[in-house]
């Protein structure tokens, strides 16, 4: 039997999914469209709202510094199975609203277990994936990501309905479900290589594929995290067609893996990558510029295809930067680190400027300028090492 015909490992793979859909898609994503809730309900001051949503990136930059950390130590399939198990407890417990803090830090625990399954997930379940079906593989496991967005778009609107603590209740729920149906599905002795372990390059370009990573991280930050509030609080907008949004956007990322996949396929990781820039560029800056119904979908489809569409891109790269296989492993694992960080800061520095400013336009106008200097930046800077 060969690599291509050998048989799918289909529960470690449908295993990393459900680790995405729960520590990505719902851990993080379904705070989004709760946001306009929260605030209404008198729980939190809309910018407070959005430092919540800020601590889940924080905690994401832990999680993806020390998930493999964690793992050498500890083993993946442990830290994989606690960690989902740590994403619906911190649903759970932020059903009971009792102050800022408390949820503040399960927020950023909810963020350290996701950026720990991110690391750790992919890795664990591909090591059971013949060579010739890991493409495939690894699309279905960050589509995710997407089906939980697209979950929590369909769910929390119709939750609301019976209230705010029931909705934050059935978000744990279903978390701690996806948990127990996979906890024996995770493939044993299959951990990861170490990433803290392998040298990573450091010339110009990788240096500067590095910068572009994080700038396409903060850039996305208002899609992930102010879309749906932008909707129905900065445009007057009803919580229904907010929900419509970030179910569009929760389709988008559900495609944008293997769109992006297949599109590098056909022009090359480092067209990919730009191509990618000018067009989630574009949909942002439509959001600052004001667009209608249609053009809000098409940006929420569009943004969220990028989310976890950008990652093969730039993983691709990173492979025809880097040669070495052991640099190419420490190199993706500065890539994972440098979002986390452009997350967190762009998390961070949009909520202080919405703090200080209320103005939506402005942080999608900024956002889109972080895409166009990360594309000037790929332009002149990250060059494929000649033969």
């Amino acid at each position: 039997m060969t690599e291509t015909s050998a048989r799918m490992p289909w529960r470690a793979v449908a295993a990393g999914c459900a680790a995405m859909l729960v520590g990505i898609g719902l851990a993080r994503f379904a705070y989004t469209p709760l946001i306009p809730a929260v605030v209404e309900a008198g729980w939190f001051a809309p910018a407070a709202a959005l430092y919540l949503g800020a601590a889940n990136l924080l905690g994401y930059l832990a999680g993806a510094v020390a998930g493999n950390r964690l793992s050498a130590r500890f083993g993946a399939v442990p830290v994989l199975r606690w960690s989902m198990a740590a994403c619906a407890v911190s649903l759970l417990v932020c059903a009971e609203p009792l102050g800022f803090l408390w949820v503040f830090l399960w927020r950023l625990v909810a963020g350290i277990a996701g950026g720990a399954l991110m690391v750790v997930a992919a890795p664990t379940a591909l090591a059971q994936v013949p060579q010739g079906r890991r493409g495939l593989a690894g699309g279905l496991i960050f589509t995710g990501v997407g089906l939980g967005i697209a979950i929590s778009g369909t769910l929390v609107p119709a939750l609301l309905q019976i209230g705010l603590v029931e909705t934050w209740l059935a978000l744990g729920g279903l978390c701690a479900v996806f948990t127990l149906l996979v906890w024996t599905w995770w493939p044993e002795g299959a951990a990861p290589r170490r990433l803290g372990g392998a040298r990573a390059s450091s010339s110009v370009s990788v240096i500067a594929l590095l910068a572009v990573y994080g700038l396409i991280a903060a850039g996305l930050v208002p899609h992930m995290v102010l879309l749906v509030d932008f909707v129905v609080r900065g445009l007057e907008r009803s919580f229904a067609l907010g929900a419509a949004v970030w179910i569009a956007l929760g389709i988008g990322a559900a495609c944008g893996p293997t769109l992006a996949g297949r599109l590098a396929d056909r022009i090359g990781f480092a067209a990919g990558l730009r191509l990618y820039l000018v067009v989630v560029g574009l949909a942002v800056a439509a959001l600052a510029l004001g667009v209608g119904e249609i053009g809000l979908f098409v940006s929420a489809v569009v943004g969220g295809a990028s989310i976890p569409g950008v990652v093969p891109l730039v993983l691709g790269r990173v492979h025809d930067l880097v040669e070495d296989p052991a640099a190419r492993l420490g190199t993706w694992g500065r890539a994972a680190m440098a979002f986390a960080v452009g997350q967190a800061a762009g998390a961070y520095g949009f909520s202080a400027l919405y703090d200080r400013l209320g103005s939506y336009p402005l942080i999608f106008a900024l956002a889109a300028g972080l895409m166009a200097l990360a594309l000037v930046i790929d332009l002149v800077w990250v060059r494929r090492p000649t033969p």
